[in-house]
C-alpha cells in the first residue's frame, strides 16, 4: 500500500514537472514572435523606405505654395520642394489633400507622414510637433510706388495713408507706426489704392508680395523696407520620427549647397526665399 501512494506521488509530482517544462517554453516563443513582429514593424522611416512612398499632407488650394494649376496637376512652391526631396530620397511621393483646419488632426491620426503647407515654426507648435529646417522664410515688408523714395522705413509711415486689412497684423504695424489705416478687403485692392493715388503705402507679408508682383508682372510698386522679425516655415512632423526628420533636413541642406532650393524659390517668387 505504502509503494502504491508513493508511485502515485511521484507520477503526480513528475506530471507538474513536465507541465512546467511545458509552460516556459509556451512563455519564451510567444515573446519571440512579439519581439518578431517588432523587428519587422519597425520604425516608421522603415516602414516608409519599404513601402517606397513618402506621404504628404497639403491643402492644394493655397497658391503659390499648393494648388492646381490650369491642367489640373497639384503644384507650387511647398509641393515642388517635397517632390525634390522625395526624389533624392529615392521615394515616390502620395499628395493627400486636406483643408486647413483638418491639417494638424489628419498628422496626428497617422493619415500622412508630414505636413508640407508653408506651416510657421512657433512655441505651441513646437510643444507637440517636430519640424524640419525652415526651407521658407518670410517677413512683413512695406510696399510703395515705384518712383517713391519719401517712405524709406516704416517709421516714414507717420502721418501717410496705408491701405490695410482692418483686422491684420501688418495693418497693427502699419497703425503702430502712425500711418492713417485706409481699410481694405486684401493684398490686391491695398495695391490698386497706391497705384490711384487714394493710398501711399501698404504693409502686408513678403511673400505674397512677390508672388503678385511676379505673377501680375506688375512693376509699378517696389518693396521699401522689410521687418527684422522673420517667420520661419518648414515640414511637420508627428514626434518620435527622428530619423525620418534628420533624413529630409539632410535632402534641404543638400538643395541649399547645390542651389536647387535657390531655383525652386527663384522660379516661384522672383527670389530666394529660402534664406534669411
Amino acid at each position: 500500500m505504502k509503494k502504491q501512494v508513493f508511485l502515485i506521488s511521484l507520477l503526480l509530482t513528475m506530471a507538474f514537472i513536465l507541465a512546467g517544462c511545458g509552460g516556459n517554453n509556451q512563455d519564451n516563443n510567444a515573446g519571440k514572435e512579439e519581439n518578431k513582429d517588432i523587428e519587422q514593424t519597425g520604425s516608421s522611416f522603415d516602414a516608409i523606405k519599404e513601402k517606397g512612398v513618402l506621404t504628404v499632407g497639403t491643402e492644394g488650394t493655397y497658391a503659390p505654395y499648393t494648388f492646381h494649376n490650369e491642367a489640373g496637376d497639384l503644384t507650387g512652391y511647398d509641393v515642388e520642394v517635397i517632390k525634390e526631396v522625395a526624389k533624392r530620397m529615392d521615394l515616390k511621393v502620395e499628395f493627400m489633400e486636406t483643408q486647413w483646419d483638418s491639417m494638424f488632426a489628419g498628422l496626428n491620426s497617422k493619415r500622412f507622414d508630414l505636413i508640407a503647407n508653408q506651416v510657421g515654426i512657433n512655441e505651441d507648435r513646437q510643444a507637440n510637433y517636430d519640424f524640419s529646417e525652415p526651407y521658407t522664410y518670410s517677413s512683413a515688408v512695406l510696399v510703395v510706388p515705384k518712383d517713391n523714395n519719401d517712405i524709406a522705413s516704416f517709421e516714414d509711415l507717420k502721418g501717410r495713408k496705408a491701405a490695410q486689412s482692418l483686422t491684420s497684423n501688418y495693418g497693427a504695424i502699419a497703425e503702430k507706426n502712425g500711418a492713417e489705416i485706409v481699410g481694405v478687403e486684401g493684398l490686391a485692392q491695398s495695391i490698386e489704392l497706391i497705384k490711384q493715388g487714394r493710398a501711399e503705402a501698404t504693409v502686408n507679408d513678403k511673400l505674397a508680395v512677390l508672388d503678385y508682383i511676379k505673377s501680375q508682372g506688375d512693376k509699378s510698386i517696389k518693396i521699401a523696407a522689410s521687418s527684422d522679425d522673420v517667420s520661419e516655415m518648414a515640414f511637420t512632423f508627428n514626434k518620435g520620427n527622428d530619423e525620418l526628420v534628420a533624413a529630409i533636413n539632410e535632402q534641404l541642406a543638400a538643395m541649399k549647397e547645390d542651389g536647387t532650393l535657390a531655383k525652386i524659390s527663384q522660379e516661384w517668387f522672383g527670389e530666394d526665399v529660402s534664406t534669411k
